[in-house]
């Protein structure tokens, strides 16, 4: 700390010096305005260096994941910049859907029957034109799951197609029941809690292509869901690996901080609207087993499970839903290598909820931990359009377990 005290007073006595002496003419005739500008900008700029920039913490219940990773996704050691003039974690998550794009993606749309006699609908990108995987029947497949209202659509979901595209993988997105257009057959649509759907989806899709081989990505609720997954599968699943962005390990915690004024106004008004909105457009399905009318008028995602979803999945309280629903739970029965990406900033997942302990005792865990990001922003560059942070992630990872997922065998 010396040194920097030490060298950010010689930058801005130089500076001063070299404005007194040689700026003649500035803001308002003189140098003052561009020494100010100067000034502040040199102040900003080391406090950014020093204070936002840093590198990400990896922690891992077993070395041999841990060194796995340092190898083959050298992103978990390198430094993240976050984008200088957006690094705060209400602005990522705020502006990540405007200010990155959308790549181009043609899906092949496939409905599929659940066990209720509901519908579920998967959007496919088979990357027919794959030079590395030229043969459908061996080519990877890499599932893809959106967040609470997503679908496959969103931004986030698009660039890790795109990434997948360019490695020459298949993807295939799980859509949730009822959010991507598709009718409601029965009256139930989905939860982080509820992991039926994923199994028959999961399922299916091997049955597809049986030689390929499959691994997983979920981002916020859909990692919710894959966590849960993975701990009541334990080794009966066909995934090679998994990496989750942004998930929500502790729903108590996680509803709690979405609940504070600022980020109740922000984010979970926004949603629960978002959620009704749902409701809404199946209302004829959905109104012969429950009071939409009093679901309609729930104020935050809280109010809205406990009007709606925990009685859609039979749980006898909110609390015993939201227990059930937390990943935190079933860290322990994990026995697929699983990466899990958090910001410490994240107002849906608080840092003090991210399961450390709970991570270093699975030798299957990796939890990679940045200062900044806020929730699936993770933004990066002077214009963030194109490639994330994030997306770097899911790309180095999901290469190293297809292509290199012999060094993850026994990590135990």
């Amino acid at each position: 700390m010396i040194s920097l005290d030490f060298n950010f007073n010689i930058l801005t006595r130089d500076l001063s010096h070299y404005l007194e002496n040689q700026v003649k003419v500035g803001l308002f005739g003189s140098g003052v305005g561009l020494s100010l500008v100067l000034g502040f900008s040199a102040a900003y700029t080391c406090y950014y260096l020093v204070s936002v920039a840093k590198k990400p913490q990896l922690i891992s219940g077993g070395k041999k994941f841990y060194q796995f990773l340092r190898e083959q996704c050298p992103v978990v050691s390198e430094t993240y910049y976050p984008t200088f003039w957006c690094w705060e974690s209400r602005i990522q998550t705020l502006l990540r859907p405007f200010v990155t794009a959308k790549p181009g993606v043609v899906y092949r749309n496939e409905l599929i029957k659940a066990a209720d006699g509901g519908q579920i609908s998967l959007d496919w990108f088979d990357n027919d034109d794959s030079f590395s995987h030229p043969d459908p029947a061996t080519r990877p497949t890499v599932l893809l799951l959106p967040g609470l209202t997503g679908t496959s659509r969103e931004s986030y979901i698009l660039h890790m197609v795109q990434q997948s595209r360019d490695l020459g993988y298949r993807c295939v997105v799980f859509n949730n029941r009822g959010v991507s257009g598709e009718m409601l057959l029965t009256p139930r649509t989905y939860c982080a809690a509820n992991t039926e759907d994923l199994e028959t989806v999961i399922e299916h899709i091997q049955r597809a292509n049986e030689a390929a081989p499959i691994m997983a990505a979920g981002v916020s609720m859909g990692g919710m869901m894959l966590a849960n997954y993975l701990g009541r599968k334990g080794r009966e699943t066909c995934l090679k690996g998994v990496v989750v962005f942004s998930a929500g390990w502790d729903v108590f915690e996680c509803t709690a901080s979405l609940e504070k004024p600022l980020d109740r106004f922000l984010f979970n008004s926004y949603l629960t609207s978002c959620l009704q909105a749902s409701v809404h457009r199946h209302r004829p399905v959905l109104e012969k087993c429950y009071d939409i009318d009093h679901v309609m008028k729930a104020k935050t995602i809280r109010e809205f499970d406990e009007r709606f979803t925990s009685i859609m999945f039979g749980y006898p309280t909110n609390d015993d839903y939201y227990h059930d629903a937390s990943p935190v739970h079933r860290l322990k029965s994990v026995q697929v290598p699983m990466l899990c990406l958090n910001a410490a900033d994240d107002v849906f997942s608080p840092s003090h909820a991210i399961p450390v302990e709970a991570v270093k005792q699975n030798p299957n865990l990796a939890l990679l931990i940045t200062c900044h990001g806020g929730h699936i922003g993770f933004l990066e560059g002077l214009w963030p359009r194109q490639s994330t942070y994030m997306d770097r992630v899911f790309k180095q990872f999901a290469k190293a377990v297809i292509e290199q997922g012999g060094g993850l065998a026994d990590l135990s």
